[in-house]
Parts: C-alpha cells; structure tokens; sequence
C-alpha cells in the first residue's frame, strides 16, 4: 500500500489545489452576488447582462450565435436559449447571418443598450466592492497578467496543456 504524502495529487492536502482552490472559491462567490445585485435591480441574471456586454462590444452590436456562445462560455443550445430570453424582452434580435443565410446573428436593440446603460453601474459597483477592493492595488495588473495567460493558454491564443511549460523550455 502507498502512503499517502503531502503532496498527493489524491488529498487536499497537494500545494497545487490551494490556488486553484481559492480561484474556484472566489470566482463562484463573486459571480453569484454580481447576479443577485443585477437580478434584485435591473430583473438581468450576469449571463444576461454578460451577453449585452458582449453585443455592444461587437462590431455592428451583432455577433454570430456561435461566437456568443464562445464569449459567455456556453454551448450553442445554451447560447440561443439565453437570447430567445432576452429577444422576448425587446433586448435583442434574432437576424440572419449577413455574411451567412443558413447562421444567425444575435443584434442589440435600443431597448437593450438602454438596460445595458442602467445595469452597468450596478456591476461596476459589485465588481469594485466584491473582487478589486480584495485585492492590493499593487497586485491587480500580476492578477490580470496571470488571468489573461490562463485564458490566453485555453483559446489557442498562447501554447495549452500539461507539456506546455516542458516544451517551452527545451527550445
């Protein structure tokens, strides 16, 4: 039988969990609260407000469904559920594809930019309070420095996977 060591992979006991961990534990918490605020002030879940955000960033306010579903990190049925949500609220639009009539565009209305424009005080107040006030000042670009890395490595933007480091190294 093997004795189980302070750095098993098998215990919480492994140094490797307590960041991930602490991620994990942080990110849920702040999202949850960042929806309770917007849901208990403007009726937006944050994936709600979170697919406004990406519409009135996007050229023209129109995203490809599939590329919407990869922005929010959802899959594609998940996508159009959320916009057939905000679609019956006036928010968005359901179009066809400019550059594909077999896809479909999601579009930004007025009415939803007009949301959009109300809730975004309301999640930059719970952004502040809830994740930048936690962290020193000092420390916020080592934090969006090492965020951005982590999501760079997992969209194909940077090199992914356990052999990453190791292949790195050998060049």
């Amino acid at each position: 039988m093997v004795a189980m060591s302070e750095t098993d992979p098998l215990t919480a006991r492994d140094p490797r969990l307590a960041p991930w961990r602490a991620f994990v534990r942080a990110q849920a918490h702040v999202s949850r609260r960042l929806d309770e605020d917007l849901q208990a002030e403007h009726g937006l879940s944050l994936q709600e407000y979170g697919a406004l955000l990406s519409l009135v960033e996007a050229p023209g306010r129109r995203l490809r469904m599939g590329r919407l579903a990869e922005a929010l990190n959802l899959s594609k049925s998940g996508a159009t559920r959320l916009i057939d949500r905000l679609a019956a609220g006036g928010l968005v639009k359901r179009v066809s594809c400019s550059s594909d009539a077999r896809g479909a565009e999601a579009t930004l209305t007025e009415a939803g930019l007009n949301r959009l424009r109300t809730a975004a005080p309301t999640h930059l107040q719970g952004i502040a309070a809830y994740f930048l006030a936690a962290i020193d000042s000092a420390d916020l670009e080592a934090v969006e420095r090492s965020m951005r890395e982590v999501g760079d490595r997992l969209c194909g933007t940077a090199e992914a996977g356990p052999s990453a480091g190791r292949a790195r190294s050998r060049g």
